[in-house]
């Protein structure tokens, strides 16, 4: 089984991703949910960042350090830096704040200083905003944005024919690296009898809102 399978069949076990009819932000009925939000205990948390460890060793993106934008990458990208430790290849890691301090030290940006080439952390990318906002902190700090990690690419169209991933790519020429994408779960499910009911829902969906092959 490839690392993006193990990854599905993981984020299921944890109730991360589920199946029946949910709206997304853009108003649209999926037949799927992906809430990176509920890897929230210690154990599946570290499932989650060693997966993403794993997906950047996989991509062979050259970075010099990792960047978390707040809320929900401060998290992964401390847990991200951990379980790449762990493998042998320790880096530095830094987060910002929803609000500068103006007291103490100061400042948005939390932890190492930003330098380099630097690989930002998420869970998805949705409509762009996180990495709009992270590439804009990473430039102003000097260093060089290389690429996004995220949990899970829906590889659906945004208001046009790309996806988000496809727009960011596109919009500020970085790589976008996912742990798992849309295909890999039409594949996933494919391979489940159990899943068949899902299997022709999603299929329709992707028909419907997918990015062209």
């Amino acid at each position: 089984m490839g690392l993006s399978q193990e990854f599905i069949e993981f984020a299921c076990r944890q109730g991360v991703l589920r199946f029946g009819e949910f709206v997304t932000k853009a108003g649209r009925l999926s037949p799927y949910f992906f809430n990176a939000g509920l890897f929230n205990d210690g154990a599946s948390l570290g499932g989650l960042c060693t997966f993403y460890a794993r997906a950047i060793a996989g991509s062979a993106l050259p970075f010099d350090m990792l960047f978390g934008p707040a809320y929900k990458g401060i998290p992964l990208v401390a847990g991200t830096a951990i379980a790449l430790a762990r493998e042998g290849r320790n880096v530095p890691f830094c987060f910002n704040r929803k609000e500068p301090k103006d007291h103490g030290e100061g400042g948005s940006l939390i932890g190492a200083a930003l330098s380099g080439r630097v690989l930002i952390v998420d869970d998805v990318i949705s409509a762009g905003t996180s990495v709009r906002e992270s590439v804009e902190l990473i430039r102003a700090a000097g260093a060089e944005p290389c690429g996004v990690v995220i949990a899970l690419d829906r590889q659906e169209r945004g208001t046009g024919a790309f996806s988000a991933v496809q727009e960011v790519e596109a919009s500020y020429g970085i790589a976008v690296v996912s742990v798992a994408r849309l295909t890999d779960l039409v594949a996933w499910l494919a391979a489940d009898p159990f899943h068949a009911a899902d299997l022709d829902a999603v299929r329709a969906y992707r028909e419907r809102y997918g990015i062209a092959p």
